[in-house]
This record gives C-alpha cells, structure tokens and sequence, in this order.
C-alpha cells in the first residue's frame, strides 16, 4: 500500500493529515458550490428558507473582508473570520494555504497530473518574481484605500468562485435544466476564465507557482506569520541530503537548509519526510545548542534594495491605478445597472463587491448576471439583473444571503417585496395595445400573479399620451410609481412570447430602469418605510392612474 501510494502521490505519506484534512475541506467546498447552484430547487414560497453559510470559504480569505473594509471605510461583517484566521496564524503560520484553501487543491491535483509531466518551461528556483505576491498586497491595499476595490480580480477565493461559475455552472444547468436558455457570454466573463487557467498553466513552471509567488491573500497570511510562535529549527545532525529541500511545495528552504520563515505554511513536509530526524518545529523562545541553521526573513535571490524598489513601484502602479478607475467612473456616472434587490448605494457598492459571482450563482432563475465594461473597469463582474432572461422572486433573497462583504443586504421576505431596484418603463412605440395593433395582457398577467399588482390598464383613446390618431380602444398597460419594485417579471414574460416566441418585436415593449428617483439604495434601515412613505405622499398628491372615458365607435 505505501508502495502505491509513493508512486501515485509521495506527499500522501509525509504529510497523510494534511492530504486528509484538504481532501475533505475541498469536498466541503464542492458540496456548498454545487448545493447554491441553479439548478438546484429551492421553496422560495417558503418564507423561512435559508441557503446556510455557503459563503464560507469567502469569508476565510483574510483578504476579502480586509480590502472591502478599507475601500468601503464600514465595518464588513467577514472582518470577524478574517480576524480568526489571522490570529491563528500565530500558532499555525499560513495554515490555510497547505490545508484549507480549495484553490490549492486544484493546483495540487493540476501539479500532481499536469505540470509533473512537462518539464520543458521549468525555471530555476528563485528569482525577480520571489516577492510578487507582497508586491500585489501592496498595490491592493493602497488602491483600497483610493476606494477603490482591486482584490477581487487575484484573491484566491472570488477568483476560484468565479472561475468555476463561467465553466461549470454553465454546464451543470445546460445538461440539466436547457441549453437554449443559458445567456451568451461577454469579454469579461471570458477574461476571467482566461486568468482562472492562467493561473493553474503557472505551474508548468514549477510546482505551486502561484501559491508560492503571486497569491496576495497567501501574502496576508504571511505577515501574520511574523507574530508566529512556532518555527522551523534544523540541528547539527542534518546530514545535507536536499530532500526537504526537494519536497517543500511552497519553495520555504534555502540551498543551506535555513527556510524563510515568512513562507513557510506549516505543512511539515520537511519534517516528516527528513530521515535523520534533524528537523523540528519548536517555539520561537526554545534554543537549543545543536542547532545548524536559522530562519531567514527574505529570499537572498532579492536584494533589500531591489525590495524596496519593487514596493515603490507597486505603490505608484496601484495609486494611477485607483486614480484612473476613479475617473473613469465619473465619466460613467450617468450608466445606470439594475442592481439586485438590497444592494448598497452604487458607490459603496463597488467598494465592497468583491466580484466573486456568488450572488450570480445562487440566483434560482438566471437573471443575475455579470456586466462587462459597460459601466468602466470598476464595474467588471459586478452583478446585474438582465430581466430580458428572468425576473426576480417575489420570495427570493438568495443573493443577499450570499454576499460575503455586504455589498447586498439580506433581506426578509417582506422587505424584499418592498426593496425597490427599478421601475418599469413601458416603449409606446413597441407595445402593441399603444402602437394601435392588437391586445395584450401579458405584463398585467406577470405582475399580478407575482402579487405586485403595480400595473393597471387604461382604455387607449385620443387624450392618450403619444396617441395622436383617433385611438384603438385597446386597454394599454399603466405602472403605477407607487407599488412597482423593478423586480422585471413584465419584462421577461414580454421578452419570452413577443420577442422569442413570436418574434413580432425586437426588444421588450416595457423595460426595468434604473436611476435617481426610480430606486431605493439603503445601508441600512427599512424599506417598508420608505413605501409607505412614497404611498403616502402619493395619496396626499392624489397621484393615480389616469381615466380615460373614450370607447371606440364598434361598442357604443
């Protein structure tokens, strides 16, 4: 059995708890991704219904709530994981990198079956690039400070979220539910797939490439561990043979055994792979007299020079960054998304999106979706509802239940039904009862069945708006300001006969719009007050749906 498993996977017999414990945290990861996806069936008539914490492992990457709390400047509710888990790095260093992370399990098992059989693009050991993952957090953490939020286009939980929604969800639902409804992609989803492969092809160059010399979230990690307790100590009986140099994983160990302390993930691959016995992790405190070698802080590959140059660097790389994403933001202020119900206001809601695509992923009915570039750099990822493919449950509050930095508040499902992301605009031009060529129902049918009631018919005469003929006498569509949410139920049933169907239009007659004055954005508070507030002064203004007495020739 030991014969076996050396030759499937030596690491198995070095280190078998820690195979074991990753083993079973990325089957834990795998349950949670597959159970919040879409084609999964929720009750969401029950009102009482909960996803559970299926945002976990978000919330265990330090740098995930650390940068939205920054660029937010509030206090993100996953501070208090990443405060646990930095603080057990002090007795653990970097632990969750060897033992927790998911993205480090795929990279193994990319290593193990992949990169163990191309050798040709192999790199020597160290290098330049030994410190680019402080060089990141660098650039991350003044960018957040900009306000602007950078972390989730490299932090390894949001990119491996992400990266698995646009490749395996997309064919989960295919295969189970309909390939003919899936959304067509855009250029950043496509981007992020292309980063998510782009990090697993690093390994070609040597074994855990990005983990050891990129991740920023492991760069976190690593600092935490300048607190640490514990360390690694080689005695006087270590007889030179390289083989933890060879197996170390995250390339910790010098040419002279020493190991950089401040990368060492405390796997004990060394240790237990040593057959003299002549390493040992001790407290720091605890000197001995046989030992041989030391720790070593930085890589003696980088020069104290060359670091500070490459933090200088990082420094002013991040501060254009954030600076030119601010700008561009301005020019894109007038650009206006339908956000998903109990979203924060847009501009701290870019700061605390982490682009992860939870929100994405757990919606049951597909009309969450990521946007592109259409509102700048800053907006890329960021969720948006597309109602021309679904609208949303009156019951649902998946999304808000799974954002981990609370970009979206989750809401109960009465202040859902009062959480308003838009309002429904109807295109007289298109709809047909207003262009004078034949009755509909379909809007009024989606909205009452969804218990909104915020539509109402008018008969179409010539004191219609936009009517200048002699008028149909078809009963044409209203949206009354008080009662509609935005929540595109009109738009998709529109959308699904008029346009698919029938194809007798080419976009929706009636369209979910965003913007001043047509949604509520709250950080906090209720968003029943605020309609019944608006109701209130609809009925002090004596606002209704206007009545038109006119009735054509045929039925007089």
């Amino acid at each position: 059995m030991n014969r076996q498993l050396k030759k499937i996977c030596p690491t198995w017999l070095t280190t078998p708890r820690r195979r074991l414990f990753q083993t079973l945290c990325f089957i834990l990861f795998i349950m949670l991704f597959f159970y919040c996806s879409r084609s999964c069936r929720f009750d969401f008539n029950n009102e009482n219904g909960h996803l559970g914490n299926i945002e976990l492992f978000l919330t265990l990457d330090p740098l995930v709530g650390i940068s939205a709390a920054v660029a937010s400047r509030t206090l993100v509710w996953s501070l208090s994981a990443a405060a646990a888990v930095l603080f057990t790095c002090i007795f653990f260093p970097r632990w969750f990198c060897s033992y927790a992370c998911p993205m480090g399990t795929l990279i193994d098992l990319f290593d193990w079956s992949v990169g163990s059989r191309i050798k040709r693009f192999r790199i020597k050991r160290r290098g330049w690039w030994v410190n680019l993952r402080f060089y990141l957090l660098t650039a991350i953490l003044i960018a957040a400070m900009c306000g602007v939020l950078l972390s989730g286009f490299v932090a390894a939980i949001p990119v491996l979220t992400r990266g698995l929604l646009y490749i395996i969800t997309p064919l989960q639902y295919g295969i189970l539910k309909n390939w003919h409804s899936l959304p067509p992609f855009n250029t950043a989803q496509y981007f992020s797939i292309i980063l998510f492969i782009l990090i697993f092809l690093l390994g070609l160059l040597r074994p855990r490439f990005w983990c050891a010399y990129i991740c920023p979230s492991g760069a976190l990690l690593s600092l935490a561990g300048i607190f640490r307790m514990v360390e690694r100590r080689v005695d006087n009986t270590c007889t030179g043979c390289s083989r933890c140099l060879k197996a170390c994983p995250f390339d910790v160990i010098s040419t002279d055994f020493s190991a950089r302390f401040i990368a060492c993930t405390s796997c004990f691959t060394c240790k237990n792979i040593c057959g003299q016995n002549s390493i040992k992790f001790v407290f720091r405190w605890n000197r001995q007299k046989n030992e041989s070698h030391s720790n070593i802080p930085v890589s003696s590959s980088v020069t104290r020079r060359g670091f500070i140059i490459g933090s200088f660097a990082s420094l002013g790389v991040s501060t254009a960054a954030a600076m030119g994403i601010t700008l561009e933001q301005d020019q894109y202020n007038q650009s206006y998304v339908v956000r998903p119900p109990g979203s924060v206001p847009e501009k701290l809601f870019l700061s605390q999106c982490i682009r992860c695509g939870l929100c994405i992923k757990v919606c049951p009915e597909n009309s969450l979706q990521p946007i592109g570039l259409e509102c700048g750099i800053n907006g890329i990822w960021t969720p948006a509802v597309k109602a021309d493919i679904a609208g949303c449950k009156p019951f649902c509050s998946n999304c808000g239940q799974a954002c981990p930095t609370g970009a979206i508040r989750e809401l109960i499902p009465e202040e859902k039904k009062a959480a308003r992301i838009g309002f429904a605009v109807v295109d007289k031009d298109r709809c047909l009862p207003y262009s004078q060529k034949e009755p509909c129902g379909l809007c009024l049918e989606a909205c009452s069945s969804a218990g909104y009631n915020a539509i109402e018919y008018i008969r179409i005469g010539p004191e219609s708006q936009g009517i200048s003929s002699a008028g149909s006498g078809f009963l044409a569509p209203f949206v009354s300001p008080q009662k509609c949410i935005g929540c595109g139920l009109c738009q998709a049933r529109c959308y699904s006969v008029m346009v698919n169907d029938k194809k007798i239009l080419d976009r929706s007659a009636i369209q979910i719009q965003a913007g001043p004055g047509k949604e509520d954005r709250l950080t906090a508070g209720s968003y029943l007050a605020v309609q019944a507030e608006r109701k209130k002064t609809a009925d002090q203004n004596q606002i209704k749906a206007p009545q038109i007495d006119y009735l054509p020739d045929f039925l007089k």
